[in-house]
């Protein structure tokens, strides 16, 4: 079985690639719980997993958490002694890879795409655990990237949170880049995803060594798309053909001082990726004190506030009962 993970920050076009990537027969993508960014702060309350109860808490818990994604995994049934067979060593990383394995396996592929693009934050314990796992780093223009994150139920909503975020996730997935080598990490940026599908999707599979099928450029027919359009207006779009029109969407969207704000803390990294600065080449970047960022801070927190209070009582639903769960295993 060949894990690939998907890896970068979220609002770059992950949902779209996904869906392109599983069209094929021997890839599956179910959309991801993120098992190890939402378990892994949680470990400590287990315990010593070498202990048998410990151990299985935990299975029974990424499995709880699975059944309460706000995507569903299909008709997929996971028998918990099943996982806890599949474990080669007492992990939540070892639970993790029997979920994904198991999973693929009743879908009848031989691959399967993970794309909680927070993994990278845990690149050791992949590389560890996974027999030459491959990685996709997946990138987009910060300045996009943080429109999108102003108007999403999840993540932060000030510019400076959202830019100093996307910095560090790029920082991590560029120095993987370096550490793994081209065999098995292919950077794809999503404005060559929209702009020429073909081609990228083309370069892309043959870098996973599987043909490129016409019908993955037709994604957003299939029964998949459809879920995730339906769970939440974060991923309406998947239900539509590809979008170049939504490159540079931050021009209108996001005013001067955003923009500042953004290039000035992510400037760095948007010219190694690529991307030219519109208002800090003619000014210099700005000073954040400490003054500063605490209105930021207050400003970020009313934002989420407002955010929440606009957002779909049924997708709320969706995504508190997977909270719950989180806010039940911390209080054991």
């Amino acid at each position: 079985m060949k894990a690939i993970f998907m890896i970068g920050e979220q609002r770059s076009g992950s949902n779209l690639l996904r869906l392109m990537l599983e069209q094929h027969p021997r890839i599956t993508a179910p959309h991801p719980p993120h098992i190890l960014q939402r378990i892994m702060p949680l470990l400590p309350v287990y315990g010593d997993l070498d202990d048998d109860a410990a151990f299985r808490q935990l299975i029974a818990d990424v499995c709880e958490l699975i059944h309460r994604n706000p995507v569903p995994w299909d008709d997929v049934e996971l028998d918990e002694q099943e996982v806890f067979s599949r474990c080669r060593e007492r992990s939540l990383v070892a639970v993790y890879g029997a979920t994904m394995d198991l999973y693929a396996e009743k879908e009848g592929a031989d691959h399967w795409i993970c794309k909680s693009m927070q993994n990278i934050r845990w690149l050791d314990d992949l590389e560890r655990y996974f027999d030459d796992p491959v990685y996709i780093y997946l990138y987009r223009d910060p300045r996009d990237v943080c429109l999108s994150f102003t108007k999403a139920v999840v993540g932060e909503k000030h510019p400076y949170f959202i830019a100093q975020k996307w910095s560090e996730l790029q920082r991590l997935c560029l120095d993987a880049k370096e550490r793994i080598g081209s065999a098995r990490f292919c950077s794809v940026s999503y404005e060559a995803l929209v702009t020429d599908s073909d081609a990228e999707l083309g370069r892309l599979m043959s870098f996973l060594g599987l043909d490129y099928q016409e019908k993955q450029k037709e994604f957003y027919h299939s029964r998949a798309a459809s879920e995730a359009a339906h769970a939440s207006k974060l991923w309406e779009n998947v239900e539509k053909p590809v979008m170049s029109s939504r490159i540079g969407r931050f021009r209108k969207g996001l005013s001067h001082d955003q923009i500042h704000v953004v290039e000035s803390v992510a400037g760095k990294t948007m010219a190694e990726l690529g991307y030219d600065p519109v208002v800090t080449s003619g000014s210099e970047p700005l000073s954040f004190t400490a003054e500063l960022v605490d209105g930021y801070d207050r400003l970020n927190k009313e934002l989420k506030q407002v955010v929440l209070k606009s957002c779909e009582p049924e997708d709320l639903a969706r995504r508190s009962f997977q909270q719950s769960l989180l806010e039940e295993i911390a209080g054991r």
